[in-house]
């Protein structure tokens, strides 16, 4: 068994770019909406709108024009979370649905047959049938990139090094020190979501810094839990 890898995402360096998505895209090969053309949705920046089976990462743009935050911005790279306790893993019926040596879950779509039945068992809800294959599809972390010792197409392309991966132990000290940074700098707001390894789900093996509530970020969560 290899040492358990993921991602520790930095909301507050994250400017936006997209540079992840469109990594993501490139090296995975999934289609555009709409047989090749995205749409504008008048939904701000964000024409991707959530995660689904073509879009396995989307760049979240929030603009809060309430007080206190008045003409403030919350960006943020969502993900699947890989979660140490993966419901979809649990219901899916063939065994698609893998847990690799990296502690990554993984759909195998040549095994899938399309049933549905990891959608709804996704609290974040982050898998979706991709309509070009016909299966279920989400976030593999790279699996291909990772067994030749590559690094995540996402966090590679991301300039500020909001997307980090590497080893899980080693990404949640790394994150600790950071919140203790930002609190240093007066910014006591910054806490981890899914660092917890005995918190829900057993922790979360792409996990994030956060200044807000989890429900301000749009995270889709279907079941509240305390960070």
């Amino acid at each position: 068994m290899a040492e358990p890898m993921g991602f520790f995402t930095d909301t507050t360096v994250c400017i936006g770019c997209k540079a992840c998505e469109v990594a993501c895209k490139e090296w995975n090969q999934l289609p555009a909406r709409n047989g090749g053309v995205t749409e504008m949705t008048g939904r701000s920046y964000d024409n991707t709108l959530r995660l689904d089976g073509i879009h396995w990462r989307h760049v979240k743009f929030i603009e809060q024009f309430d007080a206190p935050y008045e003409g403030r911005w919350l960006l943020m790279s969502d993900v699947c979370k890989h979660c140490v306790q993966a419901g979809c893993l649990e219901v899916c019926p063939t065994g698609a649905i893998i847990r690799t040596e990296f502690d990554t879950v993984v759909i195998q779509s040549d095994v899938c047959n399309g049933c549905r039945a990891c959608i709804p068992a996704c609290p974040f809800g982050v898998i979706d049938i991709n309509p070009v294959s016909g299966t279920a599809q989400k976030c593999t972390l790279c699996y291909d990139r990772m067994s030749q010792g590559l690094e995540p197409a996402c966090s590679k392309a991301c300039p500020t090094d909001s997307i980090q991966f590497g080893p899980i132990e080693e990404l949640r000290e790394r994150a600790r020190r950071r919140v203790a940074t930002l609190h240093q700098a007066g910014q006591t707001d910054a806490y981890l979501y899914g660092a917890d390894p005995d918190g829900p789900l057993g922790g979360l093996n792409a996990f994030f810094l956060l200044i807000d509530e989890p429900e301000d970020y749009g995270k889709e969560c279907r079941s509240r839990w305390s960070p």
